[in-house]
């Protein structure tokens, strides 16, 4: 089954959902292929995909693997490099665990394909805050983080931490992908603020974010003190740094 569009999907030890998720993106009318990323999970999560790779869905399910938890930043460089490789032209990023809604999914498919944006981000504070069953103590760290990162940087996004999004394949051919240094939530912010920089049109799209009701959060505090001191370097390159030049 051809698509112009794969969805990147980062895993460790996700076999409660893993199935799911896959069987929910591929009951949609558009057809979307999936890449997943695993990073070793011991649980079986890789297992699980070969097995649907083998008896369904080996003409639109994909798996890399990889040998131990190397970070969030790192298997989606990989996924990107994947993805243009096989010349997809919208590269989705999403998460394994029901977070991100599946059906969301068409519509930043849409703010890329038929309104023309380079990177439509699925965001959870561009109405409101629309956030479903995480510790209120969460929300607000989430939020006042992105605050923080709109004061430090400029940058007029509402949810600069959002990992929901859709890039059109002339962004990821063009950011200097080995030149991303962050990991956690400091490189969904990366990712952003550089295709702001370089100049490519950015839209939100308002998604509700539901925490995860099956399996085990990775967010850490490591995460978060990334991210906070990262948006001080990042701002400092956007002082200095030169940024790629879209290509005509």
């Amino acid at each position: 089954m051809q698509s112009d569009s794969i969805i990147i999907i980062p895993t460790y030890n996700e076999k409660e959902n893993i199935e799911k998720i896959i069987r929910a993106i591929f009951s949609l009318e558009k057809a979307f292929h999936i890449l997943v990323i695993d990073d070793g999970s011991p649980d079986g999560t890789a297992e699980i995909v070969h097995g649907l790779i083998s008896k369904e869905f080996g003409d639109r399910l994909f798996i890399l693997e990889r040998e131990g938890k190397l970070g969030l930043g790192t298997a989606y460089i990989m996924g990107f490099k994947w993805a243009l490789e096989h010349d997809y032209e919208y590269v989705f990023e999403m998460d394994a665990d029901f977070s991100h809604d599946p059906n969301d999914v068409p519509r930043l498919y849409s703010a890329c394909a038929d309104e023309g944006y380079d990177v439509a981000i699925g965001s959870r504070y561009v109405s409101g805050v629309n956030v479903v069953n995480w510790p209120i103590g969460r929300v607000l760290m989430s939020y006042f983080a992105s605050k923080y990162v709109r004061f430090v940087t400029g940058f007029n996004v509402h949810d600069t931490t959002a990992g929901f999004k859709c890039y059109r394949r002339r962004v990821l051919e063009t950011i200097e992908l080995d030149k991303i240094r962050f990991k956690g939530y400091a490189f969904q912010i990366e990712m952003k603020y550089t295709a702001y920089k370089i100049g490519f049109k950015l839209k939100e799209v308002p998604v509700i974010f539901v925490n995860r009701r099956e399996g085990t959060s990775k967010m850490s505090g490591g995460i978060f003190g990334e991210a906070f001191f990262g948006v001080m370097r990042l701002r400092l390159d956007g002082w200095f740094r030169k940024y790629p030049k879209i290509a005509v």
